[in-house]
């Protein structure tokens, strides 16, 4: 896979306008008082809470990971009866049965690192909350968004296993609609999910892909 130069992780900004918006957050407050890395944890609560994806025993890949507050929620509600492989290129703080890569999941030799843990096993979830830094410019943020999609369906090509589930973070535009078809061609049911905790103002949604047939 070739390297773009786009983050991996969620976007970061430091505007006054951002920061006061972020401490009035219902999510972001609640997510500090139950211990939790980041409020993106309800996002991951509210979609599981509907599909029932998380089963003790599984063993999940989690893509542009840091904090880590996903692979925490899995670890939490698995009781650690899990395996969990979390890649970023920012370092994460360890956690209860999950092994961090730190590297661009975008880099041949990182992706050789994943599939190296993974051994002789297929993951039962890839899951992928990425977003590219936001410039505010639409024409060149949606792209890099679907880019890391379309990236992130590749990696369960060499990873996930054959029914097999993928979670992944997609922004509603240009593209959203391919992205959607070509996610048809390859699970048996697809749909996209906007979890209460993602904001109302926002393009963001989540595409959520069950029993991969390929």
């Amino acid at each position: 896979m070739a390297t773009a130069g786009i983050a991996m992780s969620g976007p970061r900004r430091s505007s006054g306008s951002w920061h006061d918006r972020q401490e009035r957050d219902p999510y972001v407050q609640r997510a500090r008082q139950e211990g939790w890395r980041s409020r993106a944890v309800y996002k991951l609560a509210q979609i599981d809470k509907k599909e029932r994806i998380l089963k003790p025993d599984m063993t999940v890949i989690d893509l542009g990971a840091t904090p880590g507050s996903w692979s925490q929620y899995v670890s939490s509600k698995l009781d650690g009866r899990c395996r969990i492989i979390a890649v970023d290129l920012l370092p994460m703080d360890s956690l209860p049965a999950v092994e961090f890569i730190e590297g661009d999941f975008r880099d041949e030799a990182v992706l050789a690192r994943l599939k190296a843990s993974l051994g002789e096993t297929r993951a039962d979830l890839v899951m992928s909350d990425m977003a590219p830094n936001i410039s505010g410019n639409r024409a060149v943020d949606q792209p890099r968004s679907m880019y890391l999609v379309e990236l992130a369906l590749d990696v369960c090509s060499e990873v996930l296993a054959r029914r097999g589930d993928f979670i992944c973070k997609l922004f509603q535009g240009q593209g959203s609609d391919e992205l959607i078809a070509l996610a048809r061609d390859r699970f048996e049911r697809v749909r996209a999910m906007k979890p209460d905790a993602s904001r109302a103002g926002s393009r963001e949604v989540y595409l959520v892909a069950r029993n991969y047939q390929l």
